[in-house]
């Protein structure tokens, strides 16, 4: 990946499209080892990138997600309690007992690694993927700096552990909350948009290349239309390529060929009752008509 069009194109044959600026920005990040912070709505492509970069690099792909509560034992690692309480009654009845006892209770092989832990053990720098950083609690995020600033964690039983590779580091954010500008200074940054219409279609090719080339402008354009109307949650990339499945699986070649089937097969886009209130058979008719 000696430049950024060869890091796209290297994408690209993985199946994902990615804007010029989204792969300069990727394509830094590996160039200084620094983490990627990627925000934009929900399903514009965030978490895909870091499966795709694993993909491209022929490594791990290590996810953290996120969520309010998120903690050191579930985000680095914890004791197997289980075993260390087994350990201890087999050495009682061995009649061993005392600093022995303890030492190996707290030693590697009770220790449960989390993903944290996980991605600065690995031989091969994995892909380590923070999904949702956001959702986390500050509290969290503080802790996570430390670790992304040194790449080491200490176990007060272990001592300090230190990584046996960098992990390639990528964090997504939907905007639930705003990050402190220390994490922000620590990445390099990158928004995503949805896709324009001609990327949406290199992607529909590129995934579905089976597909027909009217048919899918035809999606494409139904469906950058239909996220222009009031919704509560606006259909990404992800639900467009089901769209496209599913039309394409009920023998559908032209948008306006059977109205039913059309509004049936927007479960793939709508996933709320309002949406679907919102969108009845004539809107739909009238974004087909408008894409075909």
């Amino acid at each position: 990946m000696s430049d950024w069009k060869s890091l796209a194109s290297q994408l690209a044959e993985q199946g994902y499209i990615a804007s010029p600026d989204l792969a300069m920005a990727l394509h830094i990040s590996l160039k200084l080892g620094r983490p990627l912070l990627l925000e934009g709505a929900a399903g514009v492509g965030k978490t895909e990138i870091a499966r795709t970069l694993a993909n491209a690099l022929d490594t791990r792909l290590i996810r953290l997600q996120c969520y309010e509560g998120l903690d050191a034992a579930h985000a680095i690692y914890e004791w197997n309690y289980q075993r260390q309480l087994l350990a201890i009654r087999a050495s009682a009845e061995d009649g061993k007992t005392g600093p022995d006892v303890e030492k190996r209770i707290f030693s590697e092989e009770f220790l449960l690694e989390r993903p944290l832990l996980q991605a600065i053990r690995q031989t091969t720098p994995p892909v380590l993927l923070i999904d949702e950083i956001d959702r986390a609690d500050q509290e969290f995020e503080a802790y996570l700096l430390e670790v992304l600033s040194d790449f080491q964690i200490t176990v007060p039983e272990l001592g300090t552990l230190t990584a046996t590779s960098r992990p390639y580091v990528v964090l997504t954010s939907n905007g639930t909350r705003d990050l402190s500008d220390a994490l922000r200074r620590r990445c390099i940054y990158s928004y995503v948009e949805y896709p324009d219409r001609a990327t949406e279609l290199a992607i529909l090719a590129a995934r579905c290349p089976e597909i027909d080339e009217r048919l899918a402008a035809q999606i494409v354009g139904f469906v950058q239309s239909l996220r222009r109307e009031e919704l509560e949650k606006v259909p990404g990339v992800a639900e467009m390529l089901d769209f496209a499945a599913a039309l394409t699986g009920l023998g559908i070649n032209d948008l306006n060929d059977d109205p039913e089937i059309l509004r049936a097969s927007l479960v793939t886009l709508l996933k709320t009752q309002a949406d679907r209130a919102n969108v009845p058979l004539g809107v739909a008719q009238r974004l087909a008509g408008k894409a075909a």
